[in-house]
């Protein structure tokens, strides 16, 4: 719980009483790996907070998993494309590892909103790094090569390259297993 308030503080200061309610509406769950948080076809029903863990946002496309993105530790998950409309998903959302999360779901969530001082501004502060990260990586998709998607990729998950498997990755980039480990070897011999 103590990482949960702390990312919260991050965005919005929180009072003791306010600390007191994050306590009662979050929930505490464990995910073994290769546990799913949320399959596609179901409704996205919670926000997440990764205490300990590491998860993939993948979607099947003509019977091949297309990873999308990936969360870790002190990260917020959610597909908010299913939460906002409670409408069916169309992403898996995967534990890579062990993961220990803290949930809230849809009517927690907006109580927390009311009942907490700014903690609108959170949930604001929180969907536009949400968008401008889904923005970011759509861009990098259409107009750079993979090559300079899997050095961003190294930027924006720089501790995480020993704990994904690489066929993640390079689903994440966008090419074949084989073609990350030629730009790997280009990039190891160019430094």
């Amino acid at each position: 719980m103590e990482a949960l308030i702390n990312a919260i503080a991050t965005y919005i200061p929180l009072s003791n009483e306010e600390e007191d309610l994050v306590g009662q509406i979050f929930q505490r769950k464990e995910f073994r790996k290769k546990d799913f948080l949320l399959k596609e076809g179901n409704i996205c029903r919670s926000v997440y907070f990764i205490e300990k863990g590491l998860v993939r946002y993948y979607v099947n496309l003509d019977g091949e998993e297309k990873t999308t993105y990936f969360n870790k530790e002190n990260e917020f998950v959610c597909d908010y494309m299913s939460f906002l409309p409670k409408s069916p998903s169309k992403v898996n959302i995967q534990a890579l590892e062990d993961v220990i999360i803290w949930s809230i779901d849809y009517d927690n969530l907006q109580r927390f909103y009311q009942e907490i001082r700014n903690g609108e501004r959170l949930g604001r502060l929180a969907i536009e790094q949400v968008y401008l990260q889904a923005i970011g990586q759509v861009a990098s998709f259409y107009t750079d090569p993979p090559e300079i998607r899997y050095l961003n990729f190294i930027h924006t998950y720089p501790d995480l390259q020993q704990r994904i498997a690489q066929f993640y990755i390079a689903s994440y980039v966008g090419v074949k297993p084989q073609s990350l480990s030629r730009i790997r070897r280009r990039i190891t011999s160019s430094h």
